[in-house]
C-alpha cells in the first residue's frame, strides 16, 4: 500500500510521519513528493492509495485573496503551495482519501474556498496558546462534535492535543463542517459537511500534529489507523475498477 506525503523529509519533524503511518500498518510504503514539480507530483500521486498533506510554512494569503495579510506571515513557500494545490485537485479527481495535518488542514480549506487567520494572536486574540513555547508544542483541550467522523475515530467527546501553529481556519469552506473546536472556538478539525450521506471519499483535516503525540492518545494513532483503512478500501474498491 502506497501513501503519498506532500513533504515527508528534510528535517526530523517531517520524518515523523512515516513511522506514525507504519505503526498503524507495517505494509505502508511512503512516497515523498517533496521537491517535485506540481505536474510530476500529481502524476506520481496516481500510483498511490492515499494522500497526507503535512505541516510546514504559512500558506500565501494571496491564495485566499488576502494579500494585505502577508506582513503577518512567517516563511512562505510558493512552490509548495502550488504543488499541494495541484495534489488536492488530483486527489479530488481520483476520489482518493486525504488527511490534512496542521498546514495541510489550512491549505485544504483554502483549496476549497475557505480563508485563514494569518496570525492568531493578532487577528484572534485568545488565552489559549496555539503556538510552540520555546521550541516545544503547546497543549490545549478540544471538544469533538457529535456525529462527526472524528468522534467515531477517537471515541472521545473531548481531549488534549498538541499545538504548534499561528495560523488557522477563519471561514471554513462551504463544503466542510467543523468536527472539533478548541476552547476559544478555533477550528481544530474539519471534514465533509455531508459525509454521513456517503458518496464522498474520506477527508479529515486536523490542526494538531498526531504524528508527534504519544501513540496511545486517542487523537494520534487511531487517526492513522482509520486513514490507512480508508486507503486500503480505496485500493481494493476504487483503483481496481476498470
Amino acid at each position: 500500500m502506497k501513501i503519498a506525503i506532500s513533504r515527508g523529509s528534510g528535517s526530523p519533524a517531517y520524518e515523523r510521519y512515516a513511522p506514525w503511518l507504519q505503526a498503524a500498518d507495517e505494509r505502508v510504503s511512503i512516497v515523498d513528493l517533496h521537491g517535485l514539480s506540481p505536474n510530476v507530483a500529481a502524476e506520481q500521486l496516481g500510483s498511490c492509495d492515499g494522500l497526507v498533506l503535512s505541516g510546514g510554512p504559512d500558506v500565501d494569503p494571496s491564495r485566499y485573496e488576502a494579500e494585505h495579510r502577508r506582513s503577518l506571515c512567517a516563511a512562505i513557500d510558493a512552490e509548495r503551495d502550488e504543488r499541494e494545490l495541484a495534489l488536492i485537485e488530483r486527489a479530488r479527481d481520483l476520489r482518493m482519501p486525504v488527511l490534512g495535518i496542521c498546514r495541510g488542514a489550512q491549505i485544504l480549506n483554502v483549496a476549497y474556498g475557505g480563508t485563514l487567520y494569518a496570525d492568531l494572536p493578532t487577528e484572534y486574540p485568545s488565552s489559549v496558546e496555539h503556538r510552540q513555547i520555546e521550541g516545544a508544542d503547546a497543549r490545549h483541550e478540544l471538544a469533538v462534535e457529535p456525529g462527526s467522523i472524528l468522534r467515531r475515530i477517537s471515541r472521545q467527546m473531548d481531549g488534549i492535543v498538541n499545538s504548534a501553529h499561528h495560523q488557522s481556519v477563519e471561514h471554513l469552506a462551504p463544503l466542510f463542517t467543523a468536527s472539533a473546536l478548541s476552547g476559544d472556538g478555533v477550528v481544530e478539525a474539519f471534514e465533509w459537511g455531508d459525509a454521513a450521506l456517503g458518496g464522498k471519499p474520506f477527508l479529515l483535516a486536523v490542526q494538531w500534529h498526531p504524528e508527534r503525540l504519544d501513540y496511545d492518545n486517542p487523537f494520534s494513532l487511531p487517526i492513522a489507523q482509520h486513514f490507512i483503512h480508508e486507503a486500503d478500501a480505496y485500493r481494493l474498491l476504487v483503483k481496481s475498477r476498470p
